[in-house]
């Protein structure tokens, strides 16, 4: 697992890099998802640039967005395109690697960025599993923030009515989002209680920036039956460079050069 979690942090270099050379992105939600997506392609789903037609593949939706250049660096990796590229070209004239997802890009499944709107089109994707006797399973990402949309509710509501097991939804619980902290802007109470009313069996992880725990989550809700599972993970915005650490001003901040290199010594440390 060891192997892992240095991924995470080689991702978060990478993605550190990108936002930098654009002076655009949301680093603190990248920095918070990084190791909930590098759980996911590297140990967790059945995916690779050489199954991107197979009707077989698992499916994943960045439901949350805006973190698409978490994701790109991740897909990069992954080895769906040449990862120095999107590194270079992020959300410059032109580019393919824009600030939300779309589908231009290899590895993507479904353009996002307008939230609330995830968990309804993997919903889509699971029972369209269920109805064709296909194994896949479908991964959604969202944000604690994009939660005060009620069009997630109405998916939620589906996806338990029918029986989706193959569906898990991953909650990034970082308690931030761009107008201040989460529960401030609209109060959620228990994230746990709610989706367990719609009908969802929960599993909640305590430290969602620790690929072992996170790894030992997924692999319990691939093995749950009868009900969608989302996985609550929470997380620490900005995670990694501790002057970014639980800071709103990182939902998207821009770093000056001796900021950027501050990060890059702390993420270098944290590889080593």
């Amino acid at each position: 697992m060891e192997g892992l979690q240095k991924k995470a942090y080689e991702i978060r270099r990478d993605l550190i890099e990108m936002v930098h050379n654009s002076a655009a992105g949301h680093v603190g939600g990248d920095l918070s998802v990084a190791d909930i997506l590098t759980v996911l392609y590297f140990q967790i789903m059945n995916v690779s640039p050489d199954k991107q037609d197979d009707p077989d593949r698992d499916r994943f939706i960045l439901s949350k967005g805006h973190c698409a250049d978490a994701l790109y660096c991740v897909l990069g990796e992954k080895g769906y395109f040449n990862k120095e590229e999107a590194i270079k070209t992020f959300s410059q004239y032109r580019s393919r690697y824009i600030g939300h997802p779309n589908t231009d890009v290899p590895g993507i499944e479904m353009n996002s960025g307008s939230l609330g709107h995830g968990i309804s089109a993997g919903v889509g994707m699971a029972l369209a599993a269920k109805m064709d006797q296909r194994p896949y399973r479908t991964y959604v990402v969202v944000g604690d923030g994009e939660l005060d949309e009620g069009s997630n509710y109405e998916g939620m509501m589906a996806a338990s009515h029918y029986r989706l097991d193959n569906l898990c939804v991953t909650i990034d619980l970082n308690r931030l989002q761009i107008s201040g902290i989460t529960n401030d802007v609209m109060c959620s109470h228990s994230l746990s209680d709610k989706f367990k009313a719609f009908g969802f069996h929960v599993i909640e992880v305590e430290d969602g920036n620790d690929c072992e725990q996170l790894v030992e989550a997924y692999e319990a809700a691939a093995s749950y039956r009868g009900k969608p599972t989302a996985v609550i993970a929470h997380t620490v915005k900005g995670k990694g460079i501790p002057y970014m650490e639980n800071d709103v001003s990182w939902h998207h901040g821009v770093m000056t050069e001796e900021q950027y290199q501050k990060a890059v010594q702390e993420l270098e440390e944290l590889m080593s």
